[in-house]
Formats: C-alpha cells, structure tokens, sequence
C-alpha cells in the first residue's frame, strides 16, 4: 500500500501510532491481529472443506461407493486447474516452500493473489479426495496475511520476517490446537531468532489464533486421543528400532516424491498432466480407498485399534481377521500414500505434505508395533496406540526435519508429557539418520539447491538474503580481441579510471582480462602500438561469477580461493561487469543491519 493509496483515516492512524506506540508494541499488537486472521483463514479452510465433503457424500456415496473414490478426485483436480488456470491467472506455488522462497528472496513480499488463491483450490483439490494436506495451504493463506498487513504498515524487512512466522504459528496452532508445537514449528522451518524479542509476537499469534479457533470449532481437536499405556523402560529398545524405520520411510517419502515431480516435468501441458496424474490418482484410490483426502479418520481408527473402520470398504474386507492381511494392508499405506500426495500435487492439486506425513508416520509405527507384538519375541506386549503416535513424530523429525516440532506437537495432541521420553528417541535417531543422506527436508530442498535456503546460521542467512545483480559495477571499459597495444591505450587507458579491463570478442563473450600492471612496461613506447595485439597481453580471470548459477556464499567462496578483489560477471558466457570484494562486503553489512534491526 502506497501513500497515493492510503486514505486519510489510515494516514492519520499512522500518526497516531509513530506518537503513542513504541515499534515494539505495535508489533505485538500486529501479531496479535495476524494470528486471528491467520486462525480465521484456517477455520474458513477448514469449514469448506469439509462442506465439500458432506455434500458429495450423500446418497451419490451410499449407492457408487467404488466410483466415488475413482471420479471425484479428477473432477477436484480439473476444477482447481481451471480456477488456477482461467481465475487466479498466476502460479500458486506450494504453500510452505514458496512462503520460504519469498523470505529469502522477495524481502519477504507476497502477492495479495496468495491471501485467497489457497482458500479457493485447496478445499476443492482435498474435498473432492485430492489426498494431500490442508496445512500448508493454510500457513501459506496465513504468511501471505501476514506480509501484506506488514508491508501495509512500512515494516522493515525484519520485522515483515518475523509476522509471517506469526502467521504460519497462528495457522499451526489453529489447526492442532497445540499452542507451543505451533511456535516451535515456525522458528523450525522458517529459520527465526528465539530471542525474547521474537518469542512474545510468536505467543501471541498463536494464542490468539487457538482462542479462534476454539470459538468456532468448540475442544474439537483433529486427533482427539489420551494415553492409554504409560511408558516402559523395557520398551526403549524398540522405539530406536522404531527411529532407524521412521528414518528409512523419510529418505523413501523424499526420494519418491521428488522423483515423481521430475517425471511429471517432462509434460509440459497442465491438462496433460492433469489425465495422466488424476487418471493413475483414481486408479490407485479405486484399489485403496483409505489414501482418500487428508486421512486424519484412518489415524484416529488406527488409534482405536479399528481395522474395518480404518482400511475401509475394499476387496480385502472379508480377509480382515486375517492377521497378515491387515499387516500387509497397513505396509501398502505407507508405501502407496505418498505415491498419491505426489500425484495429486502434480495432477494440478493445491494441498500440503504436512497430513500425508502424519498419516505414512501413524500406519508406519502402527505395523511395526502390530508385527512385533505377533511374532512373541516380548515379554510384555508393545502398546500399539503409543508406536502410532511415535511414528508419527518419527517421520515428521525425517521428512520435514523438524524435531522438536514432532516432539512437542504429539505431546500437545495426547494432553501430557507422558511419552516425551520415546518421542525424543525416535524423533532424534530419525532426524539423525534421514539428514546424513538427506541434508535438506521436501520444503526446502530445491531452495537449498538454488542457494536460496534461509537458515539458523546468521551469515548464511545473510548472504542469501543479497541480491547479487545489486552490487555489480558496469563502469569498466570492455576491449575487443584483435586490439593492438596502440588501440588499448586510445579506447581503454586513456578512458577509464579502473586499472582492469575486461577482453570480449565481437559477440560480447567473456574471453580474459587485461591488468594495467601488464602494459604499463610498453605503454609508452609507440614503437610497439602496431605490433603488440591484445592476445599476447591478456590473461584468463583468477575465477568468474555466474550472475544465473552463483549464490553469494558462492562469490564469497571464489572470492577467498582466488585473493582477487574484482571478479567478472557473466551470463551464459556473456560479459554483464565486475564484483568488487569491498562492495560485496560493504552490501553484506548493510544487509545484516537490515535484518537484524
């Protein structure tokens, strides 16, 4: 919002609050207001969803049970083309790795488009049996709320970061009404400073995002379950064996789905994708109808323990006393579920991984403690609703890496702390294992590849955050190939005040550089103007920075290994100027106040 825009109640306002507000109360004051949006916008997301739902399943249900499960998904996933496509008119992006890619290189700006395009086309794609998550949707619907208020209200680009971790805690804390989990989750994956400064915005958004959503949504909780079995030390053995497992389902979740997404890239029409995707999504719903929609109703079966409830209407019913069936059947969930998030997201659908992660982790732990509970290799039999809430929390530490945010949300979920102890055995053997192959989780990995990942590490952070094509200084004088020492002096010596000149050829490819040390020596002497051509002169560059390829951390490197302090910049070979080391370092300072103030 600009000043033209700005009508004069708001400017007054303005006013009003630069007299009588500190910077520091506004922002609570702000982050209060934004984690309500941000618990409306998950409550909104929720309803019509589930509105979607109640109302395709009427009697059309009862009567075609089978074609439900193959047709509605196609049929959700064509409707949220169409409104991306022909509606929105823009790309949506999934939720939680473009809100990351807009703090690191949007200065944490996101179009007003974000703050409902979610609203729309995630209930559709999960209403309809899009199987993906309402998670990321939602903190993608409450980030963009809360970069847009503060861009509103001329906060720095710091401050801007710190709302939108408000918001994506207020979407969190809304959803699983786990008020710490949430706060945690958002210094986890957003990569915030845990500084008394930060902490208190964060609380109050999520306070008041949970106060939100109890208003609407009453002590209904997604997974409404209290510990039955206590923890045993005999048991801790098994959670290990149940973290090195979670670990090994995470590295499987990533590879799959990065896999898939790159096969998809190869059809360039989105209506191609849309036949191929949702036509192989209803094939694999048709034969396995529990990886319908988000799956939170499979996990609270599997917690009570009931299989005909959890794996659903299929054409193994009859064999469900059978003790490897179901054994069998759980192992076919874990493996196929995140063949179908994939495929829903690549088909077109707009959702998060968040709810497919829970759902692989809870049938995941919920086999393993059933197979070994049958085997009678224990004394005392494992409690398998406690394995499938640990799993989950497994393959949260693996797959999405964050931790303590497994550790804590499930212990939210349960009302105690009962389970902290297998939680943080199985949560950090997980987390260990899955980093050491896998560096970076599903929403940051293609961030990371790029160099454009935000993390805990300030200097990183901070180099990422610069924008490269800023510091590059064109004031150097390019020379030609076939240049005779006479023309060098005429068209670059005498014109330029830098004492390196950068050598081209007529199609303005980089091909070396010319040091003013190197002719100073001949310079002068006319008798060689004629003789001398620039070829003999020149030399090839200590290093040079690719203004496409090259992150800062990447120039700062080159600029360590080569003891240069003015490096060329090209592009796709081509001559665009030079980076200096002392521009480059004066850029970085200004960038570490910037987002440090």
């Amino acid at each position: 919002m600009n000043a033209k825009s700005r009508n004069p109640l708001f400017t007054r306002f303005l006013i009003w609050r630069t007299k009588h507000l500190s910077l520091q109360q506004f922002v609570m004051i702000l982050a209060a207001l934004i984690g309500f949006t941000a618990g409306l916008a998950a409550v909104l997301i929720k309803n019509l969803t589930h509105f979607i739902q109640r109302l395709l399943e009427g009697e059309l249900i009862v009567n075609y049970h089978h074609a439900f499960y193959f047709i509605f998904p196609i049929v959700g996933l064509a409707l949220t083309l169409l409104i991306v496509r022909y509606g929105i008119r823009q790309p949506i992006g999934h939720g939680i790795p473009s809100t990351l890619y807009a703090i690191s290189k949007k200065k944490g700006l996101m179009k007003p488009m974000q703050m409902y395009a979610s609203l729309l086309t995630a209930p559709i794609t999960v209403g309809f049996g899009g199987s993906v998550g309402l998670e990321g949707p939602t903190v993608a619907t409450g980030a963009s709320l809360g970069s847009n208020i503060s861009r509103a209200f001329n906060m720095n680009q710091a401050t801007r970061t710190l709302l939108i971790g408000c918001a994506a805690a207020g979407a969190m804390s809304s959803i699983f009404k786990a008020p710490i989990a949430a706060i945690i989750f958002a210094i986890e994956v957003f990569s915030l400073d845990l500084t008394l400064a930060s902490l208190l915005p964060l609380l109050l958004a999520s306070v008041s995002a949970i106060l939100t959503s109890y208003f609407f949504f009453g002590s209904d909780i997604i997974l409404p379950f209290s510990l039955k079995d206590s923890f045993e030390m005999s048991d801790v053995p098994y959670y290990i064996l149940l973290g090195v497992l979670a670990s090994l389902c995470s590295i499987y979740f990533t590879k799959v789905y990065f896999w898939i997404n790159t096969q998809f890239k190869r059809l360039e029409s989105p209506f191609h994708r849309l036949l191929v995707g949702g036509g192989a999504l209803g094939v694999l719903l048709f034969l396995i109808p529990p990886l319908y929609g988000e799956g939170y109703n499979v996990i609270n079966n599997l917690l009570q323990e009931d299989y005909l409830e959890a794996l659903g209407s299929s054409l193994f019913n009859e064999y469900l006393d059978n003790f490897w069936v179901i054994i069998a059947l759980l192992a076919g969930l874990v493996i196929f579920k995140i063949v179908a998030t994939s495929l829903t997201f690549n088909a077109g659908g707009i959702g998060g991984i968040f709810a497919p992660v829970l759902f692989m982790g809870s049938t995941m732990g919920h086999c393993f403690a059933l197979f070994m509970n049958h085997i009678n290799v224990l004394k005392n039999p494992l409690s398998v609703s406690n394995f499938t809430l640990v799993g989950m929390a497994g393959l949260m530490a693996g797959v999405l890496q964050a931790p303590l945010t497994a550790i804590f949300l499930i212990a939210e979920l349960t009302h105690g702390y009962e389970l902290f102890v297998p939680l943080m055995i199985t949560a950090a053997i997980s987390f260990m294992i899955t980093t050491r192959f896998l560096p970076h989780s599903v929403y940051t990995s293609e961030l990371a590849k790029r160099g454009e990942l935000i993390t805990h590490n300030k200097d990183h952070a901070v180099l990422t955050l610069m924008n490269i094509k800023q510091v590059i200084e064109r004031n150097f004088i390019p020379l030609k190939t076939g240049m005779t020492l006479g023309e060098i002096v005429k068209e670059g010596v005498v014109k330029s005040s830098r004492n390196i000149f950068p050598v081209v050829d007529s199609d303005n490819n980089f091909m070396g550089i010319l040091l003013l040390d190197d002719i100073r020596p001949i310079m002068f002497d006319k008798k060689l103007y004629d003789i001398v051509k620039i070829e003999e002169l020149m030399q090839a560059a200590p290093d040079i920075i690719d203004e496409e390829k090259d992150s800062p951390k990447t120039i700062m490197k080159k600029f360590q290994e080569s003891d240069a302090w003015n490096l060329p910049v090209v592009r796709k070979n081509k001559y665009l100027g030079f980076v200096s080391k002392s521009k480059l370092l004066t850029a970085y300072r200004r960038k570490l106040i910037e987002v440090t103030v």
